[in-house]
């Protein structure tokens, strides 16, 4: 089925182009979600109208995330863990909690922008980065402590 997405879907193509995917993909995710419509001759006409809006929401996006990727720099994070007697915490801290923590002081990050290699598991100063798009990232230093 051939539709045209209205908005950006990571892995599968910008607003405005001309796509073709599984009838039950465009049936049961696209459409209802409104991320894309059908590809029909009067729609084809719109596809100027929708790259345009498109650019700029995709702007606006990306001005929001250099300000918050800017007010997040410095930030530092504090972690109380139980560590067994070589300094390895027990459990670890994972993007869940670094999120969590960002939201308790007023930043709107989301999980899947936090990038760790793996769970922080060792006690100390780390840095973490905050992807909110391919060129906009934002450290973060992230301390554990021992219980």
């Amino acid at each position: 089925m051939k539709v045209i997405l209205t908005k950006d879907i990571e892995r599968v193509g910008e607003a405005g182009s001309l796509i073709k995917v599984s009838p039950g993909y465009a049936r049961n995710y696209l459409l209802p979600k409104k991320l894309a419509i059908p590809a029909t001759k009067g729609n084809i006409t719109r596809i100027e109208k929708i790259k345009q809006k498109a650019e700029i929401e995709r702007l606006e996006q990306e001005n929001k995330y250099k300000a918050l990727a800017a007010s997040i720099a410095g930030t530092e994070l504090k972690f109380v863990r139980k560590a067994d007697e070589n300094d390895h915490l027990y459990g670890s801290v994972s993007e869940n909690d670094i999120a969590e923590e960002l939201e308790a002081k007023g930043f709107e990050v989301h999980k899947s922008n936090i990038k760790l290699d793996k769970h922080l598991k060792e006690l100390g100063a780390h840095t973490v980065e905050i992807a909110f798009a391919p060129d906009i990232v934002g450290e973060i230093q992230v301390i554990i402590e021992k219980e």
